[in-house]
């Protein structure tokens, strides 16, 4: 919960800046937007995401390590308000990826009981490194804020939005299997595929700000990850560096 606190902090004060920038430029000159030329302005299309991920309310018998990350792809088509196109809509397609690595522990997606096993490997043989991968096709839309939209490229921006994802494949993926005292007793990689003990809708909110064609961006899934009564409840969320163009 401390990551979810310092990410909505993060764009409470961002929102608080842009209103003071927005604040000064009307100061400065009141302008009629209506009549902005928007003939090069850069509409965002191409939104490329990378992240740290986690999981909210994560119990603490579930171990994780090291560097958990996600890459999002999307293309997006823009929308601009014809009263006040610092303001649009962005609506788009794209893939949405996430890989959580645990600390000698594995997840037991193909087991054939009706619960979701967390197996710890502590004791035992386990895989130097073992990760769990989700992947979705995703729908984002966002309401945008541009503070010059005829200069996107080197103006304060930001967004909040939402996004529906259908799940398309989850796996694990263990490589170097070592025993109890951290020696090598196979070096293989095994990759096991299974989409049962998973929703396979998701709903996130999300929100970036930044300058130009770089900034910061959050998102939280609303729903479980894990489907109800199978296994423990918790909110994959990520936090990391947005790259948007042409």
């Amino acid at each position: 919960m401390k990551q979810i606190a310092l990410l909505f902090t993060t764009f409470l004060l961002a929102a608080s800046t842009f209103a003071q920038i927005d604040s000064t430029i009307k100061k400065k000159k009141k302008r009629d937007w209506s009549k902005v030329s928007l003939a090069n302005r850069a509409n965002d299309h191409f939104v490329v995401q990378v992240g740290y991920d986690g999981w909210a309310s994560m119990p603490d018998s579930i171990k994780t390590k090291g560097f958990s990350r996600s890459l999002n792809i999307y293309f997006m088509y823009d929308f601009p308000f014809k009263t006040d196109p610092r303001f649009s809509i962005g609506v788009g397609a794209g893939i949405g990826s996430s890989n959580i690595f645990f600390d000698k522990q594995e997840v037991d997606i193909t087991n054939l009981g009706s619960r979701l096993p967390f197996p710890n490997k502590a004791d035992t043989t386990h895989f130097k490194k073992y990760k769990l991968v989700s992947s979705y096709l995703e729908a984002p839309v966002e309401l945008r804020f541009t503070a010059d939209p005829e200069n996107s490229g080197s103006s304060w921006k930001g967004a909040i939005g939402v996004k529906v994802g259908t799940l398309l494949n989850v796996h694990t993926k263990g490589k170097t299997l070592l025993n109890s005292t951290g020696g090598t007793v196979n070096s293989y990689t095994e990759k096991l595929s299974s989409k049962r003990f998973f929703n396979n809708t998701r709903f996130c909110v999300t929100g970036r700000v930044g300058y130009g064609h770089i900034s910061i961006f959050g998102q939280y899934q609303v729903n479980n990850f894990i489907r109800d009564g199978v296994g423990p409840n918790v909110h994959p969320y990520s936090i990391g560096i947005n790259f948007s163009g042409l």
